[in-house]
């Protein structure tokens, strides 16, 4: 025994801390994630930012007055939170939720009194809310700032896509509970759509509001809406589903 641990002992003599950090740094497992090593140059830091997935979409270079708290206000990172946090919520509140006219107002109810965590269902809803008020005053302050002036007109375009959809996701994610409240929020802002100029229900564009043999903005005689709904997956960054309902005139004489 003695033997053996002599030998071990003499086996790592030779071994020290930087030669382990040395053989670490050669292996090609190392070199294949940390490219250009320790980024102790401007150069090494720029091949860093452009070799990353992720960094490479920020500025290599940044003002620490580009990013202070109080020029940004970090309405972009609150976003993006409020996002991942819609996003699981909503997958939870997938299992329990089922979006027909029989079952949707009560799994609502039955989320909030006998599911368990049903917060989930709260913490969604406030998420939702949360999130239009931080996009609006991510917008104000780039604009404030001039932040959309060239050469970041190409993002400027992108946020306003993306006003728009979480615009259109908050309110099509409104009829969800299938109270009177979402009823009508839903109708009221349908019929501001057929007021719309050449895409309104009157206009040679009408056509082209329609998904598939649903119209989404109907005649005054048809007292029919549809909204739909799209989960997005912030892992994919596309669709996940795609849920309709239907509000036929026979129906709205129930309310």
């Amino acid at each position: 025994m003695a033997k053996i641990i002599d030998r071990i002992k003499a086996a790592l003599s030779g071994v020290s801390p930087d030669a382990i950090g040395q053989y670490i740094q050669e292996s090609q497992i190392y070199r294949s994630i940390f490219r250009v090593g320790v980024p102790d140059s401007d150069r090494k830091r720029m091949l860093v930012m452009l070799g990353s997935v992720f960094l490479h979409l920020h500025p290599v270079k940044v003002r620490k007055s580009g990013i202070r708290m109080r020029y940004t206000w970090c309405m972009g990172g609150i976003t993006f939170f409020l996002f991942l946090v819609l996003t699981f919520t909503g997958l939870l509140l997938m299992f329990y939720y089922r979006p027909t006219l029989e079952y949707a107002y009560v799994d609502i109810i039955d989320l909030r009194q006998q599911v368990p965590l049903g917060i989930m269902r709260e913490i969604h809803r406030w998420g939702a809310h949360a999130m239009v008020i931080a996009v609006w005053l991510h917008m104000y302050r780039v604009f404030m700032t001039g932040s959309y002036k060239p050469p970041r007109e190409f993002n400027w375009n992108v946020g306003v896509i993306l006003l728009v959809l979480t615009l259109l996701l908050s309110f099509t994610g409104y009829l969800l509970p299938w109270d009177q409240l979402a009823m009508w929020a839903i109708t009221v802002g349908s019929n501001m759509a057929r007021a719309t100029p050449f895409l309104g229900n009157e206009g040679p564009g009408s056509a082209l509001l329609s998904l598939g043999d649903i119209r989404l903005v109907t005649n005054a005689s048809d007292a029919r809406f549809a909204a739909v709904v799209v989960e997005a997956d912030e892992q994919t960054g596309r669709a996940r589903s795609i849920d309709r309902m239907l509000l036929s005139e026979d129906d709205l004489k129930q309310f």
